[in-house]
């Protein structure tokens, strides 16, 4: 079983696409998609119990909850499978490039990261100020978590992680950097990169805000006070 942990908020309107690419792409393999939802206003969970009875779709409603990290953890919770993929709703990661996951870990790795900044990965009509933030992230987690550096895109939030490294360790994002709490406190030994292009979004409203920027530093300087103490 393959369990897809798909945190939403507000992407209605994207569900029947991704979960309609995600159906093909997958064919042949033993699946389950995980909708987190945050409650969303334009009734996203309702729109994913709907085409649950086209496709394999368990539906997590959460009330009172916030956050896109905290939404895969949930997800993690209630996942069926010893593989877990992690990704976006809003079709900026797509699903067509699951089975390359997926194959990396057969043959036995236990992290692998979609990523942009391999040969064969890049960003669909990203703006400068877009490419500059994003590789500044990435240089200031290497400069200060020496695990950052064993991929190329360490920010990446298009994922694959076999259940038994999260098993048993407590994680506490801050943000949208789940992938950096993982290659710190679960200590992965087997990782590798797929390359994928991240899509430009055509459909709903980015939910990257500045506030963000701000917990992704905050973020750093947890995993560095946690290590130092570890």
């Amino acid at each position: 079983m393959i369990s897809i942990v798909i945190p939403t908020y507000n992407e209605r309107e994207n569900l029947e696409e991704l979960f309609k690419r995600v159906d093909h792409a997958m064919r042949g393999l033993d699946y389950e998609i995980i909708i987190v939802d945050d409650d969303s206003p334009d009734g996203t969970w309702m729109k994913a119990k709907e085409l649950s009875r086209m496709y394999p779709v368990k539906v997590i409603r959460r009330v009172n909850e916030r956050g896109l990290a905290s939404a895969v953890l949930r997800g993690f919770r209630e996942a069926s499978g010893d593989i877990i993929v992690v990704m976006d709703a809003d079709l900026q990661h797509p699903p067509e490039v699951i089975p390359n996951l997926v194959r990396k870990a057969y043959e036995g790795y236990d992290l692998v990261v979609a990523s942009r900044y391999i040969k064969g990965g890049g960003m669909e009509d990203w703006p400068i100020y877009r490419r500059l933030v994003s590789k500044g992230a990435i240089f200031l987690a290497r400069v200060i978590l020496p695990e950052a550096r064993r991929v190329r895109d360490c920010v990446s939030g298009f994922f694959l992680v076999k259940r038994s490294i999260v098993e048993g360790v407590k994680l506490s994002p801050t943000g949208f950097k789940l992938l950096l709490e993982i290659l710190v406190k679960c200590k992965p030994k087997l990782i590798c990169e797929v390359p994928y292009t991240f899509r430009s979004r055509s459909r709903g409203k980015s939910k990257l805000e500045y506030m963000e920027y701000i917990n992704y530093l905050r973020h750093l300087l947890r995993l560095a006070i946690w290590r130092l103490y570890s």
